[in-house]
């Protein structure tokens, strides 16, 4: 029934105006649409959207994730925006340079992934993916 749809994520933000500023000045993005308590963005072929919310995420997992075609390059970029990356060190997951290397993961792409977390001015937990084939 859905596998012809698209799909969109919704980000919270108890600051809307901070947020937007975060994905504008750190991740060089800007609504595509705009709506009183939210900002609509679109990114390649999808689409996420950020609302005013009083809850917010407790950060644990991964709420949304772009692919990108060279990850050690996107991470450059987004330091020198000032993006700070999660570093992990645990069985199965450590990060050398903010990149993890998840073999196994989504083989459908390839052998696994590399991949780089950080969070946005709200406490969501974002991340930056690129495949190995």
């Amino acid at each position: 029934m859905l596998a012809d749809s698209a799909v969109a994520s919704r980000i919270p933000a108890q600051d809307l105006e901070r947020a937007r500023s975060f994905y504008a000045e750190k991740l060089g993005l800007e609504p595509a649409e705009e709506r009183p308590g939210g900002l609509g963005y679109r990114c390649g072929g999808g689409e996420f959207a950020l609302f005013e919310s009083s809850g917010a995420s407790d950060g644990e997992f991964t709420q949304m994730a772009w692919q990108v075609e060279d990850i050690t390059a996107t991470v450059e970029a987004l330091r020198s925006r000032g993006v700070v990356f999660e570093d992990y060190d645990m069985p199965g997951l450590t990060t050398v340079d903010g990149i993890a290397e998840v073999v196994g993961n989504y083989p459908s792409k390839g052998r696994g992934e590399r991949a780089a977390w950080f969070r946005d001015s709200e406490g969501n937990l974002l991340a930056i993916g690129q495949a190995i084939p």
